[in-house]
């Protein structure tokens, strides 16, 4: 009996989200992949966490990561998501983008992936239901309206409030922050919001799926709510994620990963 070949995975960051899919690969939860490279700002400190590092599994330049992993998956800064994804597509490779706002502005790697034959993965992040909203948009959908409530920590430094002087810090209430589309959504909150942009890719686009975002001191989870109206069905769904060491972002993002990247391999699948 053939045994096939297991496909390699690049990883771009070791923050709360990138250190959990490191340790769930190397523990084989998925038998099919194999951690090969990563790729870090601070090379120090990924040898401290991850003490596999310059052995089994290599250290890599961001442009250098995709040279011959199969998949490779950005768990970075923004800043550096467009050299992550360029050298992936460029390759040919899987990309499994977690910055997915920066998409909506860098719209053009869609069509470079294509004409390189690659492929680009979003992950459900901390949503429930994409698949219900996708199932939809192959139909007529009136309106996507999302309402994203997270604790002030969690919005405090977004370029939008720093730009507007809005201080989340020291709130009693809850304070709505921005009311608008998806699209100047993920830009003014680009760590924060990256769910937003996954739902609007989903269903109706950018501009006209709606959110609000409100800094709410009295929760301790990041929470959203989404309601769809279409020809087909009436719907509406919540979640309340649990943050990660990184307040901006919910523990179950990194669970989301390793089940995007389990569906890669995977002999039955389910769901689209």
């Amino acid at each position: 009996m053939t045994t096939a070949k297991r496909l390699r995975v690049g990883l771009a960051g070791l923050g709360g989200v990138g250190l959990e899919v490191a340790r769930r690969l190397i523990d084989g939860e998925v038998p099919e992949l194999e951690l090969a490279a990563v790729s870090v700002r601070d090379a120090e400190k990924a040898r401290r966490n991850l003490p596999q590092l310059g052995d089994a599994i290599g250290l890599r330049s961001f442009t250098a990561l995709a040279d011959d992993c199969d998949i490779v998956v950005e768990c970075l800064p923004p800043a550096h998501f467009r050299d992550i994804a360029i050298s992936a597509i460029d390759k040919g490779r899987i990309l499994v983008p977690l910055s997915v706002a920066q998409l909506l502005d860098h719209w053009d790697l869609v069509e470079r992936a294509q004409e390189k034959g690659a492929r680009i993965v979003v992950p459900t992040g901390a949503l429930i239901g994409l698949d219900a909203v996708r199932a939809a948009a192959e139909g007529n959908v009136q309106s996507v309206t999302m309402v994203t409530r997270k604790p002030p920590a969690g919005l405090d430094g977004a370029p939008y409030l720093v730009q507007r002087g809005i201080s989340v810090k020291d709130l009693k209430e809850p304070l709505k922050v921005f009311d608008g589309s998806a699209r100047d959504g993920a830009r003014g909150f680009p760590a924060n919001v990256n769910v937003a942009a996954a739902l609007s890719l989903a269903g109706i686009g950018p501009d006209r799926t709606r959110l609000e975002i409100w800094a709410d001191p009295t929760i301790t989870r990041n929470t959203h709510r989404i309601a769809v109206e279409s020809e087909v069905a009436r719907f509406s769904m919540e979640i309340a994620g649990i943050p990660s060491q990184n307040p901006r972002t919910g523990r179950i993002v990194a669970l989301s990963t390793i089940a995007a990247l389990r569906g890669l391999v995977s002999p039955l699948k389910i769901g689209t």
